[in-house]
């Protein structure tokens, strides 16, 4: 089965998706938001198409930021919201993994490939869910 990952931004809300084996991760998509309530409910929606599919889902990675030092910051406290509500609306198990850097790592990876700064710019957030899905993966190994 899966695991789906999730970058939790102001403006958009990244999706990246593992391989059945829990190997690899890869982008899937961006949604924008329009407010959390809406974010949650389109990703409560996508969760759910992807859990009835033949692969499923297992668990869902949330990135929670943080200061570099590792305190919480304004950013923590807005993706622990998010999470409670998502989990008031998926049975699915949602845990919750470390992303500082992870979209500055993405942005790296990106540039290697892509020259335009605007279809970087696309991408970055998904990008950047995959970055901190990869990095749970590994660990949970």
């Amino acid at each position: 089965m899966r695991v789906l990952g999730v970058d939790v931004g102001s403006r958009r809300v990244g999706l990246a998706i593992s391989d059945p084996s829990r190997t690899l991760a890869r982008p899937l998509t961006t949604i924008s938001v329009d407010s959390e309530d809406d974010a949650v409910t389109q990703l409560a929606d996508t969760i759910a198409e992807l859990a009835a599919e033949p692969d499923g889902l297992t668990a869902i990675v949330v990135g929670l930021p943080a200061s570099l030092d590792g305190s919480p910051n304004d950013a923590t406290r807005r993706v622990n919201r998010f999470v409670e509500a998502l989990r008031s609306r998926s049975a699915i198990p949602i845990v919750t993994e470390d992303e500082r850097l992870s979209s500055r790592e993405a942005e790296s990876r990106l540039a290697m490939r892509e020259r335009d700064w605007r279809k970087r710019k696309a991408r970055l957030d998904a990008a950047a869910a995959a970055v901190v899905l990869q990095d749970y993966l590994d660990r949970s190994r």
